[in-house]
C-alpha cells in the first residue's frame, strides 16, 4: 500500500501500533459504530444505554468539527454528576472519532466515519466463500483462496463506475 492518508479502524491495539509504525502521517478516524458500541458498555445503567447512541449520534452529525467539539462537551458534562466513569471515557475516547470533520465536506464524511464498508463488503464476502468449503486441507489452501477474493473485490472496486468514494472534488 502506498499514498494512505486516511484510516478508519477501531481500537485494536494491533491495528493502532501498525498504523503508527508504517502509516504514521495518515490520519485516523475511529469507527463512530464500534465507539457507540463501546460506549455502551461503559453506561451504569439499562436506561442510559438505550440513550446514549442517540446522543452520540448528535455530535456525529454536526456540521462542523466546532458544533461537534460543543455537543460533546454537553454530552461529557450532562454525565458528569451522574455516569462520571462514562463521562470521563467520552471525554477521553469521542474525540478520536472526530477526524472525518478534517476532511473536505465533498468527500462523503458519512461513508468514511465508520469501518462498516470493509466490514460488510469484505469480511461478509470471506466468509460466505470460505462457509462453503468448510474444511481446508490446509492453511496455504486458505490463504489461496481468501487472496482470489480479495483479488475478485479489487479489480471490481477498480472498474466500479459506481464508485462508493469519489476523492476528487466534484466541484473543481
Amino acid at each position: 500500500m502506498r499514498g494512505v492518508e486516511y484510516f478508519v479502524s477501531d481500537d485494536h491495539a494491533g491495528l493502532r501500533a501498525a498504523r503508527r509504525a508504517v502509516f504514521g502521517g495518515a490520519k485516523w478516524q475511529r469507527c463512530q459504530f464500534h465507539l457507540a458500541q463501546n460506549a455502551i458498555h461503559h453506561a451504569p445503567s439499562q436506561r442510559v444505554r438505550k440513550r446514549i447512541g442517540a446522543e452520540l449520534r448528535t455530535v456525529w452529525n454536526a456540521a462542523s468539527l466546532a458544533k461537534a467539539e460543543t455537543a460533546l462537551v454537553d454530552l461529557v458534562t450532562a454525565y458528569r454528576e451522574t455516569a462520571p466513569k462514562l463521562a470521563e471515557w467520552l471525554e477521553e475516547n469521542v474525540p478520536e472519532g472526530l477526524t472525518v470533520f478534517s476532511l473536505p465536506e465533498h468527500h462523503h464524511r458519512r461513508r468514511l466515519r465508520t469501518s462498516n464498508l470493509i466490514e460488510r463488503a469484505i469480511q461478509q464476502e470471506l466468509k460466505r466463500r470460505t462457509i462453503k468449503v468448510r474444511v481446508f486441507p490446509n492453511e496455504e489452501a486458505l490463504k489461496r483462496l481468501v487472496s482470489a477474493v480479495l483479488v475478485e473485490i479489487d479489480e471490481r472496486w477498480a472498474v466500479d463506475t459506481k464508485a462508493y468514494i469519489k476523492w476528487e472534488c466534484l466541484d473543481a
